[in-house]
């Protein structure tokens, strides 16, 4: 007759434990605060964000050549003129207007 051995339950719950921690780092690495996932957020939101910069930094240009362009060292009398019908909604006599 021969003897059966019984499993080795040592090996059982060591496996068991390996698996289980391999398969919860996995899943940190893949959906977790620094995981992949994020991290393809937060790359798609820098290149969101860099566009908004630009179009922020261009505005800030635009209004820092009108500024200059109205200040005491440099006036452009058309600025001026546009600004001052645009503010005051007034036209000269020899102007048509149409609604």
């Amino acid at each position: 007759m021969s003897a059966r051995r019984k499993p080795a339950f040592g090996a059982v719950i060591y496996t068991g434990i390996t698996l289980s921690l391999s398969a919860y780092f996995i899943f940190a690495a893949v959906q977790g605060d620094f995981g992949l996932f994020r991290r393809a957020e937060i790359e798609s939101e820098a290149a969101q964000l860099s566009a908004q910069l630009k179009a922020i930094e261009a505005e800030v240009a635009r209004m820092e050549n009108l500024t200059t362009r109205l200040s005491d060292d440099y006036l452009d009398i058309d600025l001026l003129d546009q600004q001052a019908r645009d503010v005051l909604g007034m036209m000269r006599s020899d102007e048509i207007v149409v609604r």
